[in-house]
C-alpha cells in the first residue's frame, strides 16, 4: 500500500507542468509549438533561456518535492526501505510529468524530472550524469544525446552503487529498486524514440548557444 501511495504522491507532483504554465503567463501553449512537448528543451527553444531554466529547474524540484512527502509520511516508519519508497515517489512525479491527465496525457519527457530523482535519491550518482550530461551537449548539442545517456547513466549508476556498496534493502527489494530505474530508462528512451531516428539520420536539431529574449 506504501507503495502506491507513493506513486500517487509523485503523479500529483508531477502534474505540476511548469513549462506549460509558464508558457500559458506568457500567453503561449509550448505544445503547440517546436516539438510540441512541455518539457525543457521546447521550453528553451520556444521561449527562450529564461524559461527553460525555469522549467528545468520546476520540473527537477517537484521530484525532490514529491520524496520530501514521501518521506514526512513514511519516513521513520519504513526508514528501511525508504530508498525504494523514494524512487515509487519518483517515478509517479516522472508519470505526472510524461502523461498529466488535465492536458490530455500529452506532458514532457521526463528527463529534468528524472534529474530530480536522481538528487534525491543518489546525489553521487546524480553529479556524476548531470556533468556527462552537460559535458555531451557542450560538445555535441544535441541535448537528446545528452539525455538518453543520462538516463543510461542513471539506471547503471543505480545498479551499480547498490551492488558495490551496498543498500538497506532487501534482495528482492533491491531488484525492485534497479527494475524501476530501468523503467524510466527505458521510457525515456521511448520518448526520445523520433529523437533518436533524426541522430541516427543526422537531421536531430542541434541547441543554440545564442541568446534568445
Amino acid at each position: 500500500m506504501e507503495r502506491l501511495i507513493c506513486l500517487l504522491i509523485g503523479y500529483i507532483c508531477g502534474l505540476f507542468q511548469t513549462g506549460y504554465i509558464y508558457g500559458k503567463m506568457h500567453h503561449v501553449d509550448i505544445r503547440q509549438h517546436g516539438s510540441g512537448n512541455a518539457g525543457t528543451t521546447n521550453a528553451l527553444r520556444t521561449l527562450g533561456w529564461k524559461a527553460g531554466v525555469i522549467t528545468f529547474l520546476g520540473d527537477c524540484l517537484k521530484c525532490i518535492l514529491a520524496v520530501v512527502i514521501a518521506w514526512l509520511i513514511f519516513g521513520e516508519t519504513h526508514a528501511r526501505m525508504f530508498e525504494l519508497l523514494a524512487m515509487y515517489a519518483g517515478v509517479g512525479a516522472v508519470l505526472g510529468h510524461n502523461f498529466p491527465f488535465y492536458l490530455s496525457f500529452k506532458g514532457g519527457k521526463g528527463i529534468a524530472a528524472t534529474a530530480g530523482i536522481l538528487w534525491a535519491v543518489n546525489p553521487k550518482v546524480a553529479a556524476v550524469a548531470c556533468l556527462t550530461f552537460i559535458v555531451i551537449v557542450v560538445i555535441t548539442r544535441y541535448v537528446s544525446l545528452g539525455s538518453i545517456v543520462l538516463v543510461v547513466m542513471f539506471a547503471v549508476g543505480m545498479v551499480v552503487q547498490g551492488e558495490m556498496f551496498g543498500t538497506t534493502l532487501t534482495s528482492p527489494e533491491r531488484y525492485e529498486l534497479y527494475a524501476l530505474a530501468v523503467f524510466l530508462m527505458l521510457l525515456a528512451i521511448y520518448k526520445h524514440k523520433e529523437n533518436i531516428k533524426r541522430l541516427l539520420n543526422g537531421t536531430e536539431n542541434k541547441l543554440s548557444f545564442t541568446k534568445k529574449k
